[in-house]
């Protein structure tokens, strides 16, 4: 089938490349306002390429036109607050659509994403890669096996280090990335979700540029949470050899998974080819506690709800986190 992709120069980019090419399918057409695009080599060399979303477009009707050639997938990979234009051309094209998180800024952008997709007869996935990720699966099911009444004690750590460039960028501007709840965080919000049930309460602590920190309830799991892209928030065992930190604790066993990532936006899209991807309503809860979150004003936390990591912060800067929005 072919594909094109928008946002062909960004971080993320190359790992949707690969999963078209190992999943034997075509990337016909790529748009970046950037032009250090080479990786596309890697995977074709027919690829057309466009700086001008307009020529983007316009190149991809025509496409269409001739039947045949006509695009099949259309891939998201741009700045976050361009998700749902960017989506939208797509259905309108006649392509199902695969976005990276988060899909939307807003819930409320979900419903009139579904009125396009009932409009023009197509679908929109969302790349929720560590649903697929081995540790996940192994936690989910011990907590299905086990079926207990009472909550679960867990504590979630996410330390990914990015230099200077990231504020930089538009990943730095929470009027279009909204923020590292959003940008870092709402992957492991929906893999909460999906191990422990409904969400039914949650507090912000403390909130910056650089990190998040708060407590969440679900149906079967208290959840003291932190992100961060600080590197000095790495482990001091992890910071000499690796620069991304995850961890889950549940009940005091702790669940590692920092490794294993490399393939599963290859698994995401063959899921998606067999008909089994996250549509908008897979992912609207993980959309809505992010959303809620960045309206939250910090509030210092009740006994046990705190994260130990809240502690490095100091009692000067404990809920005194900027709002994204």
């Amino acid at each position: 089938m072919n594909f094109a992709l928008i946002g062909a120069a960004g971080y993320i980019a190359p790992r949707h490349m690969q999963a078209i090419k190992e999943t034997g399918n075509r990337l016909v057409a790529a748009y970046d306002i950037n032009d250090s695009v080479g990786i596309i080599d890697s995977i074709s060399t027919d690829c057309a390429f466009f700086t001008e979303f307009e020529y983007f477009l316009e190149h991809a009707w025509r496409l269409r036109r001739q039947g045949e050639t006509a695009i099949d997938y259309w891939v998201v990979c741009s700045p976050n607050h361009l998700h749902s234009a960017h989506i939208t051309a797509g259905l309108q094209l006649g392509c199902d659509v695969i976005c990276e998180k988060p899909l939307v800024s807003m819930p409320s952008q979900l419903d009139e994403l579904r009125s396009v997709e009932k409009a023009t007869e197509r679908r929109v996935y969302s790349i929720m890669q560590l649903r697929h990720h081995p540790a996940i699966h192994e936690l989910r099911d011990k907590v299905s096996a086990e079926n207990r009444a009472g909550r679960y004690e867990v504590e979630l750590t996410y330390v990914t280090a990015r230099g200077p460039w990231y504020l930089a960028s538009w990943k730095g501007d929470p009027r279009k990335s909204f923020g590292v709840m959003a940008e870092i965080g709402i992957h492991f919000f929906d893999m909460l979700r999906v191990i422990f049930g409904d969400l039914t309460h949650q507090v912000l602590h403390y909130h910056d540029e650089h990190k998040a920190a708060g407590y969440l309830e679900y149906e079967k799991a208290r959840v003291r949470w932190f992100l961060s892209i600080d590197t000095e928030d790495l482990p001091e065992r992890v910071r000499a050899h690796h620069s991304t930190y995850r961890s889950i604790t549940c009940d005091g066993e702790e669940f590692e998974f920092s490794s294993g990532f490399t393939d599963l936006h290859t698994v995401s899209y063959r899921e998606i080819l067999a008909g089994r991807g996250f549509g908008i309503e897979a992912v609207r809860h993980c959309l809505e506690t992010v959303y809620q979150l960045g309206l939250a004003t910090p509030e210092p936390p009740h006994e046990g709800e705190a994260h130990p990591q809240l502690s490095t912060l100091g009692p000067a800067r404990l809920a005194t986190g900027a709002n994204d929005r």
